[in-house]
C-alpha cells in the first residue's frame, strides 16, 4: 500500500514554512508521496474560532522565539516577518493555481514565496512588491494574476479549506498520515514514526 502524507498549509504561516523545509526529505526517506493541500488559514480560523498565536502578545513572542530554535535545529534560515500578518488570499490562490495548472512549477513557486516571506521578510501585503518578487523568481505577473482570478482555482482553494475543517484542522500546518492528524511543525517526528 502506498504511503501518503497530506500537508495542509498556508504560506503566511512561519510554521508551514519550517514544515515545508523538512517534509520532502522525511517523505523521501520513508518512500512516501507528499501531497500538498493549499488552504486559507483565515478561513480555517473563522470556521473553528481559532486565532493566530500572535493574537496573544506574550504567546506570540514565545512562539517566535521557539520558531527560531527549530530553524536552528533544522539548519534553515528564518526571519520573523515584521509585516505579519500577511493577507494570503491571492498568494494561496496562486499556489493552488500552480498546483492545478503547472504542477511541475509548484515547488519553485513555493521556494520564491516562502523565501520572500520567511527569509527576506518582505511585505507581501504590497501587491506591487509581490508581483516584482514573483517576476524576479521567474513567474510572469500576468500569468499569476490569471491564476488568482480563475474561478476553478478559487473553488479548489475553498474546497481544500472546507475539507480541512471537516477533517478537524484548526491551524497550519496540519499533516495527515492516513486519518491521523499531526498539528504544527514541531510534531514532524510523529509523522516520521507513523511512516516507519
Amino acid at each position: 500500500m502506498e504511503k501518503i502524507v497530506e500537508f495542509y498549509f498556508d504560506v503566511g504561516s512561519p510554521s508551514s514554512y519550517l514544515a515545508w523545509t523538512q517534509l520532502p526529505a522525511i517523505c523521501e526517506q520513508a518512500g512516501a508521496r507528499l501531497i500538498y493541500k493549499p488552504i486559507l488559514l483565515g478561513g480555517i480560523y473563522q470556521a473553528t474560532g481559532n486565532a493566530s498565536p500572535a493574537a496573544v502578545p506574550v504567546k506570540g513572542r514565545h512562539v517566535s522565539h521557539d520558531l527560531g530554535r527549530f530553524a536552528k535545529r533544522y539548519g534553515v534560515p528564518l526571519s520573523i516577518n515584521p509585516h505579519f500578518p500577511i493577507i494570503t488570499l491571492h498568494l494561496m490562490r496562486a499556489v493552488m493555481g500552480m498546483q492545478l495548472r503547472q504542477p511541475e512549477r509548484l515547488h519553485a513557486f513555493l521556494q520564491v514565496v516562502f523565501k520572500a516571506l520567511w527569509v527576506d521578510a518582505l511585505n507581501l501585503n504590497d501587491p506591487a512588491l509581490t508581483m516584482q518578487t514573483l517576476a524576479d523568481g521567474g513567474f510572469a505577473p500576468a500569468e499569476v494574476a490569471a491564476l488568482v482570478n480563475d474561478p476553478e482555482v478559487k473553488a479548489a482553494l475553498k474546497a481544500n479549506t472546507e475539507e480541512a475543517v471537516r477533517r478537524g484542522v484548526f491551524g497550519a500546518p496540519s499533516t495527515f498520515v492516513g486519518d491521523e492528524m499531526y498539528f504544527g511543525q514541531d510534531r514532524l517526528d510523529f509523522v516520521r514514526e507513523a511512516l516507519a
